[in-house]
């Protein structure tokens, strides 16, 4: 009988992560001609919105690209 050698292979898996829903931009509902202070308000309040999507984006990443956990099998089979 030969004897058992380990052998290192990656193996492909898939993700299984949600991507996030992108919510609605507050500028892109914006009537044209708005005034300056309603652009600003929108923008200011996009900002903390795209930055809670990335954040969801980036925990979705992390999730996918994570090593696996791996089970080794007893020494002798």
């Amino acid at each position: 009988m030969a004897p058992i050698q380990m052998v290192k292979v990656s193996i492909p898996v898939e993700c299984r992560v949600g991507v996030p829903a992108r919510p609605a931009m507050p500028t892109e509902m914006l009537s044209l001609g708005v005034d300056l202070d309603r652009f600003s308000a929108a923008a200011m309040a996009e900002i903390e919105l795209r930055e809670g999507y990335e954040g969801e984006l980036r925990a979705a990443l992390a999730e996918c690209v994570k090593p696996l956990r791996v089970e080794r099998l007893p020494a002798g089979g």
